[in-house]
């Protein structure tokens, strides 16, 4: 018999939207010769899967559903999920306490990799270049004179626990300070406020197969925009260059930093790896580790595999043989 899997999309979040794009993407290549699997949308109101034109609700007790008089278990779970809580560990934890398996990083790992200040303390922590930040929350309230005194413009201003560039505004003068922490701030009870690092953009992508861990081909960003934001990520404001016309060295450095990262945060299946590239420094910098990457048309990680000479169809299903060894 095939196993038989869970893919779940949907969401909290405003990140939701963007699951819903992956999913179109994940759903057309999901091997159905290799699986049988059943599509779950999870939402504030409710966690369902649509059969045969009938939303049938998930049993939360054991995460298995009832169709027609047949109860389906899951042997593992595809998670496609952005944003809470299928990126910031809450899902992760659930599904351990269930006995499923999963295709992302673990509970802990997704949980510290969600909040971008714990990233790049634990990155530094293990010898990875990081831009000087400041950690902000609601409670304790920072003037923008006082973030200034500790931080050089221009700066950034993003909410700590979110993803796809909501929120985020880049800091020119002192005056776009305080705007730019509202902005933030609506997204999220903690803010990061991040010095620029001048540079080149890269993003990479890192994933375990059941043999080893693979890093995909390099992408170059070139934002059309003051950075790469809501707009150059999914509205076509910026290029993309895979693989990336860098030097040999260049591309050693973000390679082994890449998979070094992906061994220091005890990453499992695929992730993806935002770099500057400081040419002054000739080092790689570390902006953030996307735990559940987009997978949407529009989205680098299967641009990558692509590249790498893989079809999306051999990806995936390399993520769900990975998540049936911890069966």
């Amino acid at each position: 018999m095939k196993p038989v899997i869970a893919f779940v999309t949907g969401g909290y979040s405003t990140e939701a939207e963007i699951s819903y794009k992956s999913a179109i993407t994940i759903e057309k290549n999901i091997d159905t010769s290799k699986f049988d699997f059943y599509k779950i949308d999870i939402t504030p109101t409710s966690w369902n899967c649509v059969h045969n034109g009938s939303k049938i609700e998930v049993n939360k007790h054991d995460f298995s559903l009832e169709i027609e008089g047949k109860k389906i278990k899951f042997d593992a779970v595809l998670i496609g999920i952005h944003g809470t809580p299928g990126e910031d560990g809450k899902l992760q934890g659930y599904f351990d306490l269930v006995g499923l398996p999963y295709t992302s990083c673990d509970a802990a790992t997704s949980a510290l990799t969600f909040n971008k200040r714990y990233t790049v303390a634990v990155a530094s922590f293990g010898g990875i270049k990081t831009a000087k930040s400041l950690h902000l929350f609601t409670h304790s309230p920072v003037s923008a004179e006082a973030i200034l005194a500790q931080l050089k413009l221009p700066v950034f201003v993003k909410p700590n626990n979110g993803g796809s560039s909501i929120g985020m505004s880049k800091v020119n003068e002192a005056a776009e300070l305080p705007a730019a922490l509202d902005k933030a701030f609506k997204e999220d009870t903690q803010v990061l406020v991040e010095e620029f690092i001048s540079g080149r953009e890269f993003t990479v992508g890192v994933f375990k197969t059941t043999e080893d861990i693979i890093v995909l081909p390099i992408t170059e960003i070139i934002t059309k925009k003051d950075f790469f934001d809501y707009e150059a990520k999914y509205q076509g404001a910026s290029e993309e260059i895979t693989p990336a016309k860098i030097t040999s060295e260049m591309q050693e450095q973000i390679r082994s930093t890449a998979r070094k990262v992906y061994e220091v945060f005890n990453c499992r299946g695929v992730v993806r790896i935002d770099f500057i590239y400081n040419e002054e420094a000739k080092q790689p910098y570390i902006l953030e580790i996307n735990t559940v990457p987009g997978q949407s048309a529009a989205s680098i990680v299967p641009q990558q595999v692509q590249i790498m000479g893989w079809n999306l169809k051999d990806f995936y299903s390399s993520l769900i043989e990975e998540a049936l060894t911890r069966k």
